[in-house]
């Protein structure tokens, strides 16, 4: 596995922005989000249909633009229930996904992944995590498609969430929950992506 390290400092809270994401950021009226990064809602299905337990129902997809940026450029650690299907508009990151639900006995395998345009080198334009598992991001240098200036435009997605997204769904992973599911040698490298650690570095 690659060993994970941010390309630029995370913080718990978005800092100043470089010129053209904070253009984008006016342009699509994004806000900051919980997991780092920043988001606009742009669609909820009006249809509402029964989840597992068939005691609730959710909307049958929603979708979300979502930002990471030099100013906030990690999504820590998180979990929704539902599938989630993701495009890329334009940027580069990193993606750790951690299969909880695949785990037996053991340890959780870990997957990662870049997600660019650079698709003969592998990098992703679509992928999909499903829910139950705990996923993770972080911002990556877009060297080949700076502006001329050299500033750093941000990795910018959609997220279509199926059945809709609803913040009962969600959840952080804790350090506790990252050490019965990983090496100490895997918590050493990814903690630094939990969104309580991010808070404290932001604290001290």
């Amino acid at each position: 596995m690659t060993r994970t390290h941010p390309p630029f400092p995370p913080s718990s809270q978005p800092t100043k922005e470089p010129p053209s994401a904070t253009r984008t950021i006016q342009s699509l009226d994004l806000q900051p989000h919980p997991e780092g990064g920043y988001y606009q809602e742009t669609f909820r299905h009006p249809q509402e249909i029964p989840i597992a337990n068939g005691t609730a129902t959710r909307s049958a997809s929603t979708r979300i633009h979502y930002m990471l940026t030099p100013g906030s450029p990690l999504g820590a650690f998180h979990r929704n229930k539902s599938r989630t299907l993701h495009t890329l508009h334009r940027g580069r990151g990193r993606y750790v996904v951690i299969h909880a639900d695949e785990r037996k006995g053991g340890k959780a395998p870990v997957e990662e992944f870049v997600v660019g345009h650079d698709v003969e080198r592998g990098e992703k334009v679509e992928w999909v995590v499903e829910g139950g598992k705990w996923k993770g991001s972080y911002l990556l240098p877009e060297k080949e498609h700076e502006d001329d200036d050299g500033e750093e435009r941000g990795l910018l997605i959609t997220e279509t969430v199926e059945p809709g997204f609803a913040i009962e769904d969600h959840d952080f992973l804790s350090l506790e929950e990252m050490k019965e599911l990983l090496t100490p040698e895997q918590v050493e490298d990814m903690a630094w992506m939990l969104r309580e650690n991010s808070i404290e570095k932001n604290q001290s």
